[in-house]
């Protein structure tokens, strides 16, 4: 276990002036509260805030913030008030650990909605003091060294969330850092075999890699000092998940890696960076495309740096030049620039960028109320933005990769976005949904009277985008939805003698109105208008007298003929909470398989459709909050019910290889229904559809297959077959 004099060491070398005294207050109460306590590793609960006090102190921050760093879980964990914090620590602190403690005496009516209510209150906090993330990240990552300790199912829970929330956050902030720490841990257990073969490929030449790397930097040294340039060098074999993430991306082997082996000359000046460049393609060949200027034109996060890939002797390696001041920035981000201003620390002009990003994102969120959305959305919004494009007049426009000109659009103008009718890209006329690349200027051309197309929501990528695409068809939707539910409820009406004017404004309807959770008449009707409620329910209870006729058989005959008509006949595996009367279907874009998580979609006419949460759709369908109902799957449903579950395999080409796979499936008795086999430059694609019961039995199928040797990749695939037999 760490000392506490190891940590005041720490604070006092990087802030003389901080109160060590503070520290050891909040040492002491902390184990005075958290006396008792143990961990899943058996060890004393006070071993977790004594860490994440430690990886605080190592990041350099202020006694207040190492303060927190030990008091973080005490009014979660323990029984202590925020008031009591106050009292003994002052505001500031209070404040912090304020900002960290989870929400936890709320009632949520889902484990996502909690998990969303506390990363917006995440959110919030640190954009008012940035020192709240910096407590965040040091408790998560002492969790995620300690989490060989938790069953299985919390590992994979927490480690998914790492790398989908934490990770990408700490990029954005800049903090490559903790970034990569989390992100190689997080992969150890998301997908353990993979992360082990990687580990012992990278192992095995680690020694030759290592000698390689020795040789290049005595050499790199002996030029700058012949050319006169002061610099210090650092070499690095790159992290296993980077690895990863590029094998599956380029679909390459590691071998192809131009920045498997990375050299870093740090010197004293932008002029001499730019000199060292030089040096470096003089020495060795640059490889044609390799090259990024990011000091003169910044990653969002603040990194700054020149890239280049050469290769010595057949073995290609990155060089990356970059000042002291840059390699800083690019360890540490945000917390590279700190200094007192009205006795409260806060980061320099500097970090603006940082910050009004973070701000603008919480501004993004706080219109979201669903919570799967607001999450959905925040992982997209936290990947880094790297594609540089320009208007006509040279304004530089920073987009996330793969954006497109609507994605442009709506960065200059929210007006702009919705008439935009076409697009120039560098002087030429291209389709609305070409992704953008570094360097084009972008030209949008608008058609005053247009509106937004819902088709835009499968391609847009920014946050601001799709949430302007969604406001615009929410308005439209509803008043749709509305002028159709009091139709309906006309309709209704006249079957059993009534006036649906009168009935509308009536006091009976007003009482009705809370019942179904809305605050006026026209939610009521877009209700109906979707299918949430049916008119005859809501006629019956405005009738004092009941309704003198009831015509099921007429109802029965007219809904068998939808089904027959539009071919979505009802699944009986699923069903929608508290409804047992609405036609449920599953969504073939992802036939979402038992023990899955699902979601329902109101089709107007059609009934509810349910898809996989995980459905790319789903991202591109949900812009009406309405439209979204709660199903489940059916506590009683066919002994023998099966799915038809595409897959898709990425392998080496080899002999035998689709026997082994073939092998692999029947051993967990599965039946394989179709098989497709091509191959390319020495791999292999396999489109395999299988039968599977349950999400349980999938999992089971996908890690065997993972097993065989030269199997790089199995995923499901969202190609269209036939569903359950």
């Amino acid at each position: 276990m760490i000392r506490l004099e190891e940590i005041l060491d720490r604070v006092e070398k990087h802030h003389p002036g901080d109160s060590l005294d503070l520290i050891r207050r909040a040492y002491i109460f902390s184990a005075k509260e958290h006396k008792g306590q143990v961990r899943a590793s058996g060890e004393p609960y006070l071993t977790h805030p004594l860490e994440v006090a430690n990886i605080l102190a190592e990041m350099k921050m202020d006694a207040v913030t190492v303060s927190v760093g030990l008091l973080h879980d005490v009014v979660e964990d323990t029984l202590t008030t925020m008031e009591k914090i106050e009292e003994l620590f002052g505001p500031e602190v209070a404040h912090i650990v304020d900002g960290v403690t989870k929400i936890s005496q709320i009632p949520f009516t889902s484990k996502e909605e909690k998990q969303a209510e506390n990363f917006r209150k995440m959110l919030l906090a640190m954009t008012d003091d940035i020192r709240v993330i910096m407590v965040k990240f040091a408790d998560r990552l002492h969790n995620m060294r300690t989490l060989a300790y938790l069953p299985a199912d919390r590992r994979a829970a927490i480690a998914r969330e790492t790398m989908d929330i934490y990770a990408p956050l700490a990029n954005r902030l800049g903090m490559g850092k903790i970034r990569g720490e989390l992100e190689d841990l997080a992969f150890s257990y998301l997908d353990p075999r993979g992360y082990q073969e990687l580990k012992d490929i990278v192992e095995k030449n680690r020694r030759k890699h290592e000698a390689f790397l020795a040789e290049l930097t005595k050499t790199v040294e002996d030029k700058m000092k012949e050319h006169g340039i002061p610099c210090s060098t650092e070499s690095r074999i790159k992290r296993l998940y980077s690895i990863c993430l590029k094998l599956k991306k380029q679909r390459i082997t590691i071998d192809q890696v131009y920045d498997l082996l990375a050299l870093r000359i740090i010197t004293d000046s932008v002029k001499n960076c730019y000199a060292a460049l030089g040096v470096i393609h003089n020495t060795w060949r640059p490889v044609p495309g390799r090259i990024k200027d990011f000091i003169a034109m910044p990653r969002p996060n603040m990194y700054q740096s020149l890239h280049t890939s050469v290769i010595a002797g057949g073995q290609p390696f990155e060089v990356q030049i970059r000042t002291a001041e840059m390699h800083r920035i690019a360890e540490e981000g945000i917390a590279a620039h700190w200094k007192y201003k009205d006795g409260k620390l806060v980061a320099d002009n500097r970090e603006d960028q940082r910050v009004s990003w973070l701000r603008h994102l919480v501004e993004w969120q706080q219109e979201m109320k669903d919570p799967a959305d607001f999450l959905s959305t925040l992982k997209v919004d936290l990947y880094p933005e790297d594609v540089y494009t320009f208007t006509p007049k040279g304004k530089v426009v920073t987009l996330p990769r793969d954006a497109t000109p609507v994605d442009f659009a709506y960065a200059i103008h929210t007006e702009v976005g919705h008439t935009c009718v076409g697009s120039k890209i560098n002087a030429r006329m291209t389709p609305l949904r070409t992704k953008l690349r570094n360097g084009d200027i972008v030209e949008i051309v608008t058609q005053p009277g247009h509106k937004p197309s819902r088709d835009w929501l499968s391609f847009v990528r920014t946050s601001r985008a799709r949430n302007k695409i969604r406001h615009w068809l929410t308005q439209q939707e509803s008043e749709k939805a509305i002028e159709l539910g009091r139709k309906m409820l006309e309709k209704e009406a006249r079957k059993y003698k009534k006036n649906a004017k009168v009935l509308l404004v009536s006091d009976e309807m007003q009482a009705l109105l809370s019942e179904y959770g809305s605050s006026k008449v026209e939610d009521l009707l877009s209700a109906i208008g979707y299918g949430k409620v049916s008119a005859k329910q809501i006629i019956s209870r405005l009738s004092p007298d009941g309704l003198k006729e009831t015509p099921e058989e007429e109802e029965s005959t007219i809904t068998s003929v939808v089904k027959r008509v539009l071919g979505i006949g009802g699944d009986a595996r699923l069903q929608v909470r508290g409804f047992d009367d609405l036609l449920v279907y599953r969504a073939k874009c992802c036939n979402p398989i038992r023990g899955e998580e699902v979601i329902g979609y109101i089709t107007r006419g059609k009934g509810v459709a349910v898809h996989s949460k995980n459905c790319p759709n789903v991202q591109n369908l949900l812009y009406e909050p309405d439209r979204k109902i709660e199903v489940e799957w059916a506590s009683s449903a066919p002994s023998a019910e099966a799915y038809a579950v595409p897959l898709t395999i990425l392998t080496e080409d080899r002999p035998g290889m689709l026997a082994e796979i073939a092998a692999a499936i029947t051993e967990v008795r599965s039946n394989i229904l179709n098989v497709e086999a091509r191959t390319a430059d020495e791999r292999g694609t396999i489109d395999i559809t299988v039968e599977i019961p349950d999400m349980k039995h999938l999992e089971r199928v996908i890690s065997s297959v993972k097993k065989i040797d030269g199997v790089y990749d199995v995923a499901r695939s969202t190609r269209t077959v036939n569903t359950a037999r």
